[in-house]
Protein backbone atom coordinates (compact mmCIF):
# COMPACT_ATOMS: atom_id res chain seq x y z
CA UNK A 1 0.00 0.00 0.00
CA UNK A 2 3.09 2.60 0.75
CA UNK A 3 4.53 2.41 -2.78
CA UNK A 4 0.56 3.04 -4.15
CA UNK A 5 0.55 5.93 -2.18
CA UNK A 6 3.91 7.34 -3.02
CA UNK A 7 3.15 6.62 -6.82
CA UNK A 8 0.15 8.49 -6.10
CA UNK A 9 2.58 11.58 -4.97
CA UNK A 10 4.58 10.79 -7.95
CA UNK A 11 1.95 10.66 -11.01
CA UNK A 12 0.42 14.19 -9.00
CA UNK A 13 4.04 15.99 -9.55
CA UNK A 14 4.48 14.74 -13.27
CA UNK A 15 1.07 15.92 -13.60
CA UNK A 16 1.33 19.39 -12.76
CA UNK A 17 4.97 19.84 -13.15
CA UNK A 18 4.83 23.61 -12.73
CA UNK A 19 2.83 23.69 -9.32
CA UNK A 20 4.30 24.86 -6.14
CA UNK A 21 3.31 22.25 -4.10
CA UNK A 22 3.57 22.05 -0.41
CA UNK A 23 4.72 18.26 0.38
CA UNK A 24 4.26 17.63 4.30
CA UNK A 25 7.66 15.67 5.24
CA UNK A 26 7.38 12.23 5.63
CA UNK A 27 3.60 11.49 4.95
CA UNK A 28 4.11 10.90 1.41
CA UNK A 29 1.77 7.66 1.58
CA UNK A 30 -1.06 9.96 3.02
CA UNK A 31 -1.12 12.11 -0.43
CA UNK A 32 -5.21 11.23 -2.02
CA UNK A 33 -5.06 13.75 -4.57
CA UNK A 34 -4.88 17.75 -5.36
CA UNK A 35 -6.98 20.92 -5.33
CA UNK A 36 -5.52 23.92 -7.04
CA UNK A 37 -2.00 24.00 -6.13
CA UNK A 38 -2.63 22.61 -3.04
CA UNK A 39 -1.55 18.55 -2.40
CA UNK A 40 -4.66 17.06 -0.25
CA UNK A 41 -3.66 14.21 2.35
CA UNK A 42 -5.81 11.59 4.20
CA UNK A 43 -5.75 12.88 7.81
CA UNK A 44 -6.30 8.87 8.60
CA UNK A 45 -3.35 8.15 6.75
CA UNK A 46 -0.90 10.72 8.45
CA UNK A 47 -2.68 9.39 12.16
CA UNK A 48 -1.39 5.67 11.13
CA UNK A 49 2.35 6.50 9.97
CA UNK A 50 2.27 8.71 13.14
CA UNK A 51 1.08 5.42 15.26
CA UNK A 52 4.41 3.86 13.51
CA UNK A 53 5.94 5.70 16.64
CA UNK A 54 3.54 6.79 18.99
CA UNK A 55 -0.07 5.86 20.82
CA UNK A 56 -2.93 6.91 18.75
CA UNK A 57 -4.02 9.06 21.48
CA UNK A 58 -0.59 10.66 20.91
CA UNK A 59 -0.69 10.66 17.21
CA UNK A 60 -4.06 12.70 17.77
CA UNK A 61 -2.27 15.23 19.58
CA UNK A 62 0.44 15.45 17.69
CA UNK A 63 -1.53 16.06 14.15
CA UNK A 64 -3.47 18.71 15.72
CA UNK A 65 -1.08 20.93 17.73
CA UNK A 66 1.39 20.06 14.59
CA UNK A 67 -0.13 19.55 11.49
CA UNK A 68 -3.91 21.16 11.39
CA UNK A 69 -3.18 23.98 12.47
CA UNK A 70 -0.18 24.99 10.89
CA UNK A 71 -0.32 27.59 7.77
CA UNK A 72 3.10 27.64 5.92
CA UNK A 73 1.62 30.02 2.89
CA UNK A 74 -0.74 29.85 0.08
CA UNK A 75 0.11 26.50 -0.52
CA UNK A 76 -0.29 24.99 2.48
CA UNK A 77 -2.07 21.30 2.01
CA UNK A 78 -5.42 20.48 2.43
CA UNK A 79 -6.09 17.59 5.68
CA UNK A 80 -9.51 15.64 4.87
CA UNK A 81 -11.26 13.01 6.76
CA UNK A 82 -12.93 10.81 4.75
CA UNK A 83 -16.54 9.52 5.79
Amino acid sequence: MKNIMQDKLKEILEAYPDASFMIADGFDEAVIGVCGEKLVYSIEKIIEKLMEDMSEEDAWEYYEYNIEGSYVGEHTPLYVELF
